[in-house]
C-alpha cells in the first residue's frame, strides 16, 4: 500500500527543487552582468532575512539594527581581505563573528525592551553603525567609498560572477538547512514560546533572556555573514547603503514574504529585489497593485456575503486601492517610495498576518490535503515521571514571609512547611494573598522580608528561573499557555534533560533522535492528562478545559518536586472538574508535592492533606478540611460574621 506523502516530506522535496532551479538560473541568464548580480544579491538577502527571521519572525520584535549589522560585516569582510590577505571564506567567519559579537552586545540591554522601545533602539544602533562607518574615513574610506577586491577561492580557484553565485547559493542552501534545523526544533519552538509569556518560559526553566540574546546573535551573525558576501558581489562599499531605507526594505521583505519560514526569507528577498526594479518600470507596478486590489476586493466581497465586515478584511482593500490610485496618477513612483513601502506593509500585515507563503502554504495544504506528520508514540509514565522515594524532612519551608506594595501588606509574616507527597491547599477569601504567597514561593515575587527553602537551598528572591531549576514548577490563574505551539510542543520544550546537545549539534541535524524522545516524553503526559488525542492540535484552538490540562502537563514535564496549582478548576465543568481530581490524584500519588490554590472546596476536600486558610495576608487556621470548615475565624472570614451570630441567626 502506497504510503501517503506528508506535508513536511513535501516541503523537502520542493526545497531541493528550489535550489535545483535556482542553481540552473545562471544557464538562463547567460553572460548578463546586470542578471547575475542581481540573482547573487537575491541569494544573499535571502540569508539576511533568514536572520532578520529569528528577531522579526520568532521573537516577534521589530528590529531595525539589521541594515548596521549587514554594513558593519561588509566592511569587515572587505578590510580583513585588504590588510590580511586572507582568503574569502576567513573573512566571511570574520563577518560573521563580528556579527554574532555586537549582536549579543546589543542584544542585552535592548531585550529588556518590548515594542517600540525595542524598535527605537535598535534604530539607534542602526543609525550609529552607519555614522561610525562614515567618519572612520582613516579605515572605512567614508563616503568616499571602500573597493573590495574578490579573492580566490583556496587552491586559487578564481571566483567569477557566476562560480560566486554558486558559492553563495550552496551557502545559502547550508544555512537554510542549519537555520531549519535551529528553529523547527526545540531552539525555535522556545524563542517563539517567548513572544506568548515569557513569565512561563523562566517558570518552566527554559529562561527568557537565555534564548533571546540567542536568537539575536543568531540573527546578526547571519546579517554580518550577509554583509561579507554583499562586500565581495558588488566590489564597493559606501556607509549610506546600509541606512535607515535598507532596514526598512528588510523588514518588508520579511513580512511581506512571511514569519518564521525559511521559504519567506527566500521570497522576501526576491521582492526586496526587485521592488526598486518594480517602482522603476510603471506598467508592471500597476499590473501587481491591480492584482493586489482586486484579491482584496474578492476577499472582502466573501466576508460581506458572509457578513463578517471586520477591519482585517476591509483595511488591506483601502490600502490597496490607494496604492492602485497613487500608482496611476503619478509620474514619478520613486518619489513616492516610502509611502508606497508602508501601505504594501501595512495591507500584508493586516490582511495576510503570515506574509505571501504562509497564506500559499495554507492553500496548498487544503488544495492538496497532504497528511499531517505521524504523531508520537508515548514513552512509558514511570520513565518520564517516576515515583518519588520518600524523603525525611521538609521538602519547603516558608519561614514569616512577607510581601507589602507600599502600605498594602499582601502576604504578612506567614510561616509554613510542605512534606514530600502531601497536598497542600492554600484557601480564603479573594484578596486573602494566596497567589501572592505561591508568587513568593515560585520566585515570581522576592519577598519583603522572610525566606522560602527548598530542601537545603533558600530560593526566595532568586527569581522563577532559579526556582524552577532546584524543582518548583507552577501553573498560573491566568492562562501562560504557548498559543502559537501545538499541546506536544509546549510540553516537550519544558522537557527537563531531554536536551543535552549544544545550537552546533542541533544546527548540523545531529539533535533529531534527542527532539524525537522529547515528543515521545511529552506524549506521556498528555496522555496522563487525557489530551493524547489532541497532542497536534493548537494550544490557542484547544478549549478552556483542555488549555488548563495542557497546562499541566506541561508543569509536569520540568520534572518538579513541588507543584504549585493555582486555581485549576477555574471555569471547568463539572465533568472536567472530576476529571481533574483524577488527574490530580495521580499525580499526587507519584510522589510529587502539591500546593493547591483552590475555590471548589468540593476538590480540596477530597485532595488536600492539610488546608491552610489565609486572610489578609495572615494564616488564620490550618488543619485538615473538616476543621478548618467548623474554625470560627474561617467561618467569619467568607461569611463577615462570627460562628455564634450565625448560630443565632439560624436559631
Amino acid at each position: 500500500m502506497a504510503t501517503k506523502m506528508t506535508n513536511q516530506s513535501a516541503a523537502r522535496i520542493a526545497e531541493i527543487v528550489a535550489l535545483l532551479v535556482m542553481a540552473a538560473l545562471p544557464f538562463v541568464i547567460g553572460k548578463s552582468g546586470y542578471g547575475m548580480g542581481l540573482i547573487t544579491l537575491l541569494t544573499i538577502y535571502a540569508i539576511a532575512l533568514i536572520g532578520l527571521d529569528a528577531t522579526v519572525g520568532y521573537l516577534g520584535q521589530v528590529n531595525l539594527a539589521h541594515a548596521g549589522m549587514i554594513g558593519i560585516g561588509a566592511y569587515v569582510a572587505g578590510l580583513v581581505v585588504a590588510h590580511t590577505g586572507l582568503g574569502i571564506l576567513p573573512a566571511l567567519l570574520a563577518a560573521g563573528v563580528a556579527g554574532l559579537v555586537l549582536g549579543a552586545l546589543l542584544a542585552f540591554p535592548a531585550l529588556r525592551l518590548e515594542g517600540p522601545q525595542f524598535a527605537l533602539a535598535t534604530l539607534s544602533f542602526g543609525s550609529l553603525a552607519v555614522l561610525c562607518l562614515n567618519e572612520m574615513e582613516s579605515v572605512t574610506m567614508g563616503a568616499q567609498g571602500l573597493s573590495v577586491n574578490r579573492p580566490p577561492l583556496p587552491g586559487g580557484i578564481a571566483l567569477t560572477a557566476t562560480t560566486f553565485y554558486w558559492v553563495t547559493l550552496a551557502l545559502l542552501a547550508l544555512l537554510w538547512f542549519a537555520s531549519r534545523q535551529l528553529m523547527e526544533g526545540r531552539w525555535g519552538r522556545a524563542i517563539a514560546a517567548l513572544r506568548n509569556s515569557p513569565i512561563a518560559t523562566d517558570a518552566l526553566g527554559i529562561g527568557a533572556l537565555k534564548h533571546k540574546v540567542l536568537a539575536f546573535a543568531f540573527g546578526s551573525a547571519l546579517g554580518g555573514f550577509a554583509g561579507g558576501l554583499y562586500a565581495f558581489n558588488l566590489g564597493f562599499l559606501q556607509p549610506q547603503a546600509f541606512g535607515y531605507d535598507l532596514s526598512v526594505t528588510l523588514l518588508l521583505g520579511t513580512v511581506l514574504g512571511g514569519r518564521k519560514s525559511v521559504w519567506g526569507a527566500l521570497v522576501g528577498a526576491i521582492l526586496v529585489v526587485l521592488l526598486p526594479n518594480l517602482l522603476s518600470n510603471k506598467p508592471i507596478f500597476l499590473t501587481i497593485a491591480g492584482l493586489g486590489a482586486l484579491l482584496a476586493l474578492v476577499h472582502f466581497v466573501q466576508s460581506v456575503m458572509r457578513r463578517e465586515i471586520t477591519f482585517q478584511n476591509s483595511a488591506p482593500l483601502a490600502a490597496m486601492a490607494l496604492l492602485l490610485g497613487i500608482g496611476v496618477f503619478t509620474h514619478n513612483l520613486e518619489d513616492w517610495r516610502k509611502g508606497l513601502f508602508a501601505l504594501m506593509l501595512f495591507a500584508v500585515v493586516v490582511g495576510l498576518p503570515d506574509g505571501l507563503m504562509g497564506f500559499i502554504g495554507h492553500q496548498l495544504a487544503r488544495l492538496l490535503r497532504l497528511a499531517a506528520a505521524p504523531g508520537a508514540a508515548p514513552t512509558a509514565l514511570d520513565q518520564v515521571l517516576p515515583v518519588r522515594q520518600a524523603q525525611a524532612g521538609a521538602v519547603v519551608e516558608v519561614k514569616d514571609a512577607k510581601l507589602h506594595f507600599g502600605g498594602v501588606k499582601a502576604v504578612d509574616g506567614v510561616t509554613l512547611s510542605l512534606q514530600q507527597g502531601e497536598a497542600l491547599a492554600l484557601i480564603g477569601p479573594n484578596g486573602s494573598g494566596k497567589s501572592s504567597l505561591i508568587n513568593v514561593i515560585s520566585g515570581l515575587y522576592k519577598p519583603t522580608a522572610g525566606e522560602v527553602w527548598l530542601r537545603h537551598s533558600r530560593i526566595s528572591g532568586k527569581g522563577l528561573l532559579a526556582a524552577s531549576q532546584h524543582g518548583i514548577s507552577r501553573t498560573f490563574q491566568n492562562l501562560q499557555i504557548f498559543a502559537d505551539l501545538s499541546a506536544i510542543e509546549n510540553v516537550a520544550i519544558a522537557m527537563k534533560g531531554a536536551y543535552r546537545k549544544n545550537w552546533l549539534l542541533v544546527a548540523l541535524g545531529l539533535a533529531r533522535r534527542e527532539d524525537q524522545k522529547a515528543m515521545e516524553d511529552a506524549q506521556a503526559l498528555l496522555q496522563l492528562v487525557g489530551l493524547q488525542e489532541k497532542a497536534g492540535i493548537l494550544a490557542s484552538d484547544l478549549t478552556y478545559s483542555d488549555q488548563r490540562f495542557m497546562e499541566i502537563a506541561r508543569a509536569l514535564a520540568a520534572k518538579p518536586e513541588v507543584l504549585i496549582l493555582d486555581e485549576p478548576a477555574a471555569g471547568m465543568s463539572k465533568p472536567d472538574v472530576e476529571r481533574l481530581k483524577v488527574v490530580i490524584g495521580a499525580i499526587k500519588a507519584r510522589g510529587i508535592s502539591i500546593i493547591l490554590i483552590e475555590h471548589h472546596l468540593d476538590v480540596v476536600a477530597e485532595l488536600a492533606d492539610r488546608v491552610i486558610v489565609l486572610d489578609g495576608g495572615k494564616q488564620i487556621a490550618g488543619g485538615t478540611a473538616a476543621e478548618v470548615r467548623r474554625n470560627p475565624q474561617v467561618i467569619e472570614a467568607y461569611l463577615g460574621t462570627s460562628a455564634n451570630h450565625l448560630a443565632e441567626a439560624e436559631a
